[in-house]
């Protein structure tokens, strides 16, 4: 069972969390208080609603993690959002990432490849006051190119190497926020699709990231 109640308490451990978040280096205010509005323990069974506000990453089933809110906190700022920007996300996973999204004011089109992970968050009710927020099961590497371009493209999980086809669904002056590395480790990486066509690489921190696979799991 997912705990459907936002207590003082709750609210509390949410404003420690932020706290830890801006010393860790995140400065972007409307970041923190969309982290700040998004009741994290919602996204995970009730035996971790004491834990729910650690930051840190914890399992959801299907090899898959609810990412630290660090990382959430870091791959948001490095995107630059705007107001109703259209952002692609590849992997939904628990949908908390895409939630923080939505509550920076953008429209969220989320990719999720794992059907069991796909379906529960189509029942899960919380997500449905998210009318900003598309969700679709099939495989990241392909995007979704009938609803492109997008303005923003960010991905959860660790690539090999930049995927060309979601470069091609980015718009000219449009950002990718994306962690490569084929090992344990990977590094953020900003690239910036120029008005010619040609690309801006930036390489910020290390992470680590569950990998990015292909393919649709059903």
């Amino acid at each position: 069972m997912r705990p459907s109640e936002d207590t003082y308490r709750h609210k509390g451990l949410r404003k420690k969390l932020v706290d830890t978040i801006r010393d860790k280096g995140i400065t972007n205010e409307k970041v923190l208080d969309a982290i700040n509005r998004v009741p994290r323990h919602y996204f995970l069974e009730s035996a971790f609603d004491e834990k729910a506000y650690e930051d840190r990453a914890f399992p959801i089933g299907e090899g898959q993690t609810i990412s630290q809110p660090y990382t959430v906190a870091y791959q948001t700022q490095l995107l630059e959002l705007e107001p109703f920007h259209k952002v692609l996300e590849i992997g939904t996973g628990s949908a908390y990432q895409a939630v923080v999204l939505a509550e920076m004011g953008v429209q969220v089109f989320t990719i999720e490849r794992q059907k069991k992970l796909y379906e529960i968050n189509k029942e899960f009710a919380f997500l449905k006051k998210y009318i900003t927020i598309k969700f679709f099961y099939g495989d990241g590497y392909e995007g979704l190119p009938t609803y492109g371009p997008f303005d923003r493209v960010i991905i959860t999980a660790a690539a090999p190497e930049i995927p060309p086809k979601l470069i091609q669904q980015l718009k000219p002056g449009g950002m990718m926020v994306i962690p490569v590395g084929a090992g344990n480790v990977q590094q953020m990486m900003r690239i910036t699709k120029l008005s010619s066509g040609a690309l801006k690489e930036e390489v910020f921190e290390d992470f680590s990231f569950v990998p990015m696979l292909g393919g649709k799991r059903s």
